[in-house]
């Protein structure tokens, strides 16, 4: 089937920036970033039919696993390094997944009302007890204990829907 090119050019458009940003922080190889990025909108464009969810989510889940797939070939090659020059392979894979996590709930975040979004970043990014909330947002202390209620909620909620699971 041949590649249609306004469907791959919808994907680098929308998703190319993001999907670059997390693969040259998550990629020991900044010279490969391109074929990585590459390689994902091409399998993404040939599964797309089986996509079920957030599209940039299964964008990041293929590119990581594009990029351990690209660690798993490089360690039957022999070794050119020395061995304290090669990063720890459980490591990286933490890495990876530390970052995939942080994109994937800045997207999740970016989809809430600006007011429960402001109070989760208040209470649970910075620290602030409910009172202090309350007097950082000049809400009552009830509106951010609500608010914070169904931000955790409708969070959940957008988590499902882009296919996180946790």
């Amino acid at each position: 089937m041949p590649l249609d090119e306004e469907v791959v050019a919808a994907i680098y458009r929308e998703h190319g920036q993001a999907l670059r940003r997390f693969v040259l922080n998550a990629s020991p190889d900044p010279h490969g970033v391109d074929d990585i990025v590459q390689e994902t909108v091409l399998r993404v464009w040939q599964h797309a039919p089986q996509i079920t969810g957030s599209l940039r989510s299964y964008l990041f889940r293929t590119a990581r696993n594009i990029m351990i797939d690209n660690y798993r070939k490089a360690q039957r090659r022999p070794i050119e390094a020395t061995e304290r020059d090669v990063a720890d392979p459980a490591e990286a894979a933490e890495r990876v997944d530390e970052l995939l996590n942080r994109v994937l709930m800045e997207e999740a975040l970016l989809r809430l009302s600006a007011e429960h979004r402001d109070v989760l970043v208040a209470l649970h990014y910075r620290r602030f007890t409910v009172s202090e909330a309350a007097v950082q947002l000049n809400v009552p202390l009830g509106t951010v204990k609500s608010r914070a209620y169904y931000a955790v909620k409708a969070l959940r909620t957008i988590l499902d829907e882009m296919g996180v699971q946790k």
